[in-house]
Formats: structure tokens, sequence, C-alpha cells
């Protein structure tokens, strides 16, 4: 007993140092900048200290969340519109030869253009209202999520299909017993990715033309050199981000085989 005890104790304090480095590491970064910042001499309209952050955040905290809900809009149907004309997109490559010989060139050189100087077009095309940012996050979120599941779709060994052929499997049945759940890995890995890129791309359009959002409040408190604010901003703005990419790994973990690391 006294044994298994001891040799728990190791694992227990390792899983307890491996959850909390981050949030440790985090600490010790934001104290070192708040006390930085007077020590230093650095003027708070230059570098406002992590408090002075929180401060401005629960003092406006309802013009914060209101700016919030619209960008958090944006990323949402920008990233559901991705991941609905994405995934089938991903299929229809792995699937057929002259399709992907026809589009898969394209996508890759649309994927090259700096998304920053396709906003003054879509605005300009689509207006100042929703449409160019959600058509921004959708852009930019798209690529990820086809690449991962072309990706996800070819890592199947083509023994194992034959396997399932030589029982009597329809393609159908292949697909869903065999290479959807095989690809789902590589496919949430997209859709992280996309789903953080989905954050930058609605707030590069709230940059370009806005009138809400966290990127037109922070193009506002800059304006007014209100650094605090910015800054206030840029914080809700990685919250959002953590917080989705969160929810697409709390689905993935409900729906995805959890497969055991290779470490």
């Amino acid at each position: 007993m006294a044994t298994r005890q001891s040799k728990a104790r190791p694992r227990i304090l390792r899983s307890v140092l491996e959850n909390g480095a981050s949030t440790a590491l985090a600490a010790v970064l934001l104290i070192a900048w708040q006390v930085a910042v007077p020590l230093l001499g650095i003027s708070e309209f230059v570098l406002p200290t992590p408090w002075a952050i929180i401060a401005r955040i629960w003092n406006d905290f309802a013009l914060l969340m209101q700016h919030a809900y619209v960008t958090g809009l944006e990323v949402v149907f920008g990233f559901g519109i991705a991941v609905l004309v994405g995934v089938p997109t991903g299929l229809t490559i792995f699937y057929s030869r002259l399709f992907e010989k026809a589009v898969y060139p394209l996508l890759v050189a649309l994927q090259t253009i700096p998304k920053v100087v396709l906003a003054p077009l879509l605005v300009l095309y689509l207006g100042y209202d929703w449409a160019p940012k959600i058509f921004l996050a959708f852009l930019i979120s798209f690529f990820p999520i086809v690449i991962s599941t072309v990706v996800g779709l070819q890592t199947l060994e083509k023994a194992m299909v034959d396997l399932l052929r030589s029982m009597g499997a329809t393609e159908m049945q292949t697909f869903f017993k065999l290479r959807l759940p095989t690809a789902l890995p590589s496919i949430f890995g997209g859709f992280k990715v996309a789903i953080s890129l989905a954050v930058i791309g609605a707030v590069i359009g709230e940059y370009v033309a806005a009138q809400r959002g966290l990127g037109y409040l922070q193009l506002q408190a800059s304006s007014q050199f209100d650094t605090t604010l910015s800054f206030a901003a840029v914080v809700v703005i990685s919250a959002m981000g953590v917080l989705m990419f969160s929810a697409v790994s709390f689905v993935e973990s409900k729906v995805v085989f959890q497969r055991e690391e290779a470490k």
C-alpha cells in the first residue's frame, strides 16, 4: 500500500505542475509588467499596468460586452459558413481528382493573398454592415478547414479500406465507419486553427469599416489616445478567442475518439 502511494505522488505532483504551468507563467509575467512600468518610469499613457487595464475592463464592462457581442456574432457566422463550405470542399477534393487539379491551386493562391488588402475591396462590394466582416472571417478560416479535411482523409491506410471492401462494405459505409472517424482528429485540428483565425478576420474587417465591434472600439480609443481602453479591447478580443477555441475543443472531446498520445 505504501509503495502504491509513493508511486502515485510523483504522478500527482507532475499533473499539478503541468496543469498550473501556464497560470503560473502568466502570473509571473503580469507581476513583472505591473512592477516594471512604475519602476522604469514608463507613463501609463504609453503602457498601462495590468491592474489599470483590469480596472478599465471592470468600469467599462457593459461597453466592452456590447461591442464583443457584435464581434462574436461575426466570428461565429464566419466560422460556421467556413465549416459548412470547407468540409464539403475538402471531401470533393479527396474524392475527385479533376476537382482537386482545378480548385486546389486556386485555393492556395487565394490563401497567399494578405486578407488585410482585401478588406477595403470587400467593404466596397458588400457595404459597411455585417457582410464584409463575416465574409472576411469566413475567408481567413476556410483554407485550414479544407486542408485539415483532405489531410485527415488521406491518413487512412489503404489496407484498412481494402479490408472493409472485401467484407462487402459500400463506400458510404466505409466513409462513416472508417474514413470519417479516422479523419475527425485532423478536421477538428483545422477547426481550432480556423476559429482563432476567424477572430482575426472579423477584427481586421472592423478596422477597415465598422460602427460596432471590438476592432472599431479599439480604433476609437486609439484615435482619442485612450491607451488603457485600447488595451482593454485587446484583452477582451484575446479572451474571446480563447473561449471559442475552448468551445471547439470541448465539442472535439465529445465526438472524437481520444487516442493515446505518442509520448
